[in-house]
């Protein structure tokens, strides 16, 4: 029961992050998929995933969903190196922010919206860097409000 109330709170934080009115690119996910498994354990991977599954119906499925998917994934088995302290979860999720901006835009690029060559890579990798601007921005504020929150409960349980 406690695996499913966790879950419909990872649900409504990403859900609330995704159908707001917000810049392209500027939502949770990344954040969320870093620190679900580094505070809650990496069995709470899949609940990220269908969360991120359950908004896409609503949101629309495209040719590059399997490579967001797998990000979320890949960040979150990430996720375990970078647990340690504050200064090393920051610098994960700005690492994993930066895989997701690798990974997604090769899907994009391999789905031949700019051409399969050298050329087209490097344009692709080039017209995503504006909403790589914003995925790092939210992936901050995100992060930040995250371990605010982590912090505050932390303080709160120990006095």
């Amino acid at each position: 029961m406690n695996y499913l109330k966790i879950s419909l709170g990872i649900f409504v934080a990403l859900a609330a992050s995704r159908f707001v009115p917000h810049p392209p690119n500027f939502t949770s996910l990344i954040a969320l998929s870093f620190y679900v498994p580094v505070f809650l354990g990496i069995r709470f991977i899949p609940a990220v995933l269908l969360s991120f599954a359950l908004t896409d119906i609503f949101l629309g499925f495209h040719n590059t969903t399997l490579f967001t998917w797998g990000c979320v994934l890949v960040i979150g088995l990430i996720s375990t190196y970078f647990s340690k302290n504050l200064i090393q979860r920051l610098t994960g999720t700005l690492f994993c922010a930066f895989i997701f901006y690798i990974i997604t835009n090769f899907g994009v690029w391999s789905n031949g919206y700019y051409g399969y060559t050298l050329s087209g890579l490097f344009t692709c990798y080039l017209m995503a860097i504006p909403f790589f601007g914003y995925t790092m921005l939210s992936t901050v504020i995100f992060s930040m409000l995250i371990e605010t929150l982590y912090k505050f409960k932390y303080l709160v349980i120990k006095y």
